[in-house]
């Protein structure tokens, strides 16, 4: 039986920034996964994108990632547009209101992941067991125990639960959870413009759901985010390549000229997920798998970044203290943060998608006046996006 101090059970962007927070430490790790994080790059970008936002920036430069991501597939974006179809409402955002450079970046998925795993690679304290699910867990008073399909087994004073929507350390925790189909599918895909995006990460909110246009390194091209209901998702995603870039010039109200689709399309169910309890005696969760929201603020990702950091502190404190890092006690202030701000997020996900939802004239002219009326007021702008950029 394998020891460790810590099992992080899932292999992307949070299991793994977790577990390069605590790499060269004296906490024993093990990171767990049923397949290889670590994927090869084409020349051609990938379509799963993070916006990943200056508090999310600064943990990957701390945690020395960010300075060997590859700077050709690493677009920064220093204004954001949003408006409503068929509407005079809009408002707009840029870099120089906040004093910044930007105001974000749009990163391939799988750019972060594999710089994360090679930075794991040199890492003495972290052992890394893919290609195996998770099969039991036990916990005990002084340890938790891990049964892994192969037949080996892990034990550890504390199990984290970084596996996604679907976690299976949640569910065999019997952690309740709290869930809501969205009733909507997102499409991403990447798309050649007529005009450039000049650094600019654009959405427009239609009657069926938000479509994004995020800027990628070549001045033409964008990733998309295109979230409608499920009959419509399914209707797209059948429509040759033409037709869909026609549907998409008509969404966007051809802000970018015309498009054309250069990659393949994913489609993914929209769910809202937050697990109602995030800690037990030996066993916490982190990123998607305690919590999931809609994409349209393309918050998902640093949530999560944000939990490792804080979890992160208070393993190194607590280990540095000489006290136990698996009980309930020594993990609340992670559980109570961290909670507090994914629930503020999901109410705000959840009230903008109520406040855009269908093309009642009285709603919609009352959208219109608020977001001309928030894009003429400087300070609360600068909220907005101090907020948005976790400063």
């Amino acid at each position: 039986m394998q020891q460790a101090d810590v099992v992080i059970v899932g292999g992307g962007l949070a299991g793994l920034s977790l577990a390069v927070s605590l790499a060269d430490s004296s906490v024993k790790v093990v990171v767990v996964d049923e397949k290889m994080p670590y994927q090869a790059v084409s020349q051609t970008p990938g379509v799963r994108v993070s916006a990943i936002n200056q508090a999310s920036e600064e943990l990957f430069r701390e945690l020395g990632i960010w300075q060997h991501l590859d700077e050709k597939r690493v677009q920064p974006y220093t204004h954001m547009q949003v408006w409503e179809q068929d509407s005079f409402a809009s408002i707009e955002f840029d870099h120089q209101s906040v004093c910044q450079s930007h105001l974000g970046h749009i990163i391939e998925n799988q750019l972060l992941i594999n710089a994360l795993w090679e930075k794991l690679l040199e890492a003495s304290n972290i052992q890394i067991e893919v290609s195996s699910a998770i099969e039991a867990l036990k916990v005990e008073d002084e340890r938790a125990l891990v049964r892994l399909a192969n037949g080996q087994q892990l034990a550890a004073k504390l199990v984290v639960g970084a596996d996604g929507i679907h976690s299976k350390i949640r569910t065999l925790s019997a952690m309740p959870l709290s869930f809501s189909d969205y009733q909507q599918s997102a499409i991403v895909a990447n798309v050649q413009t007529e005009l450039v995006h000049q650094q600019c990460a654009r959405q427009v909110f239609t009657p069926y759901g938000p479509l994004a246009f995020l800027p990628m390194t070549d001045p033409h091209l964008c990733s998309i985010v295109w979230s409608v209901e499920n009959k419509q998702a399914d209707e797209l995603m059948v429509q040759s390549p033409g037709q869909f870039a026609k549907a998409l010039y008509r969404a966007f109200d051809g802000k970018l000229g015309l498009c054309e689709l250069v990659s393949e399309r994913k489609m993914f169910p929209l769910t809202m997920r937050y697990a109602r309890q995030w800690l037990k005696h030996r066993v916490v969760l982190a990123g998607d798998a305690a919590h999931s929201i809609h994409p349209l603020a393309g918050q998902g990702a640093n949530l999560g970044l944000m939990d490792v950091r804080l979890l992160s502190e208070v393993l190194l404190d607590l280990t540095e203290a000489g006290k136990d890092i698996g009980t309930v006690s020594s993990l609340r202030v992670y559980e109570r943060t961290r909670k507090a701000e994914a629930v503020k997020m999901i109410a705000a996900m959840q009230g903008f998608r109520s406040l855009f939802a269908g093309s009642n004239p009285m709603k919609k002219a009352l959208r219109g006046m608020g977001l001309s009326l928030a894009n003429k007021m400087p300070l609360a702008k600068r909220r907005m996006m101090l907020q948005a950029a976790g400063l």
